[in-house]
């Protein structure tokens, strides 16, 4: 039982309405990959994106899948903000995908708000009925699309 008032305990708490959807919830849903420019185009340069929390579901079974992604690019004239990518993450939590499919759309939805010279995902799914996952997708930009 919380000490709070009766309103500020309204604010903290779920509400037991369905429909109600918590902030960051309605954020990973209505998020997307937002871009800037890159601020060094005509550099090469790489830039590595952790990502340990991955969540899916098992179109199967509907038990949980968990992942650490590992996303490395070289930017052409786009950088992907972290905080889109962040919550477009997050969005696979509930969705009943497998882990190939999972990796691969991830991969494609990246390539198409980026465009970068080169991109590869690495999706490192936990062990789970002594079976460990290692889903690894690459992309690169061909010369006829380079500028």
């Amino acid at each position: 039982m919380s000490n709070l008032p009766a309103e500020q305990e309204q604010n903290i708490f779920p509400s037991s309405e369905p429909e109600k959807l918590m902030y960051g919830e309605r954020e990973i849903q209505e998020g997307h990959l937002i871009t800037f420019p890159n601020p060094r185009v005509g550099r090469r340069y790489e830039v590595s994106i952790s990502l340990p929390e991955f969540t899916c579901k098992c179109p199967f079974s509907g038990y949980p899948d968990f992942a650490t992604l590992h996303l490395t690019y070289v930017p052409n004239e786009r950088v992907v903000e972290l905080k889109s990518l962040k919550l477009y993450i997050n969005s696979y939590r509930d969705r009943y995908i497998s882990h190939e499919e999972s990796i691969n759309q991830i991969l494609d939805d990246f390539v198409g708000a980026c465009d970068p010279l080169e991109v590869k995902l690495v999706g490192d799914f936990n062990p789970r009925g002594n079976v460990h996952t290692c889903i690894e997708v690459q992309h690169e930009r061909s010369d006829s699309s380079s500028q």
